[in-house]
């Protein structure tokens, strides 16, 4: 299993740093956009849906909804004079209220799994919740500064994808070596409080080297610390919101898509929580 994982993971990781370096915008902006449909495919398992004719209608919802953002909010014109257009911040704030309301869902599962398991409606709902904004992120980020540099908003999903990788890089280690007391036993048995702190260090470290890297002021680097560990602390909650859905809808992987790895949500489920939280901070501090 270990090999299957490591090969697709060399066959994956070029093929991201395509997408994310050397797409142009529109085509970026389509490519994310059927990710994000993978995930909603999968996702309607999570829901308990088991026709085909149901799982489509929830991807064709969530096609829906993306295409209408893309005619709205078009990735060329989503940044105006530097700033971002305030009606796509919304969306980000929608996104945060969610993960805030993720976490105590998580927190208090299962005591409080009745008020949205046998939903069909509160699930779609948590699936959209979870998905759209983590499209409208990968663009947000993507077409930042794209005038004056083609590859800045691609270094900026490099940012938050190391901030995810580290962070379950070192969550794991610390974890291995050191967990001694469960996190979410009941959501998701593996992950410790260790590992947790391991991997919000490890994150803060690899941001803190790219700061020295990029020639960062050095006055900035404690905030953007502050900032990483608020991201990582939510990309862990996506992890376990992921886990809290499958463990309930009686599935191991939310699917069989990438070999050794799972589903494509579980790969992304991380990405859902910290890129529309990592946007949302980008674009804060670039108003400031």
């Amino acid at each position: 299993m270990l090999k299957l994982r490591i090969l697709t993971s060399v066959v994956l990781a070029p093929l991201a740093m395509l997408l994310v370096f050397y797409t142009p915008l529109s085509l970026f902006s389509f490519i994310a956009g059927a990710i994000t449909l993978l995930g909603a495919w999968e996702w309607s398992s999570l829901m308990g849906l088991k026709k085909m004719a149901q799982r489509s209608t929830f991807v064709a919802l969530v096609a829906a909804i993306l295409g209408a953002l893309h005619l709205h909010w078009p990735i060329e014109s989503l940044w105006q004079n530097g700033q971002l257009l305030s009606d796509a911040n919304y969306v980000f704030t929608l996104a945060f209220a969610w993960w805030l309301v993720a976490t105590f869902l998580v927190v208090k599962y299962p005591s409080m799994s009745r008020a949205w398991s046998e939903g069909l409606v509160m699930k779609a709902v948590a699936g959209l919740l979870t998905l759209v904004p983590l499209w409208l992120a990968l663009n947000v980020l993507r077409s930042a500064e794209y005038q004056q540099s083609e590859l800045f908003g691609s270094t900026l999903i490099m940012v938050v994808l190391g901030i995810v990788w580290s962070a379950d890089i070192g969550a794991y280690f610390a974890g291995k070596n050191l967990g001694k007391h469960k996190l979410m036993p009941k959501v998701s048995p593996n992950k410790t409080i260790e590992g947790l702190v391991g991997g919000l260090l490890t994150a803060v470290v690899f941001v803190v080297i790219f700061c020295a890297c990029a020639d960062v002021e050095q006055a900035m680097w404690p905030v953007y610390a502050l900032l990483t560990v608020f991201i990582a602390l939510f990309s862990a909650v996506g992890d376990l919101l992921e886990s809290m859905f499958k463990r309930e809808a009686g599935l191991k992987d939310s699917g069989s898509c990438l070999p050794g790895h799972g589903g494509i949500l579980d790969r992304i489920d991380s990405l859902t929580a910290a890129a529309p939280i990592f946007a949302l901070c980008y674009a804060w501090t670039v108003a400031l």
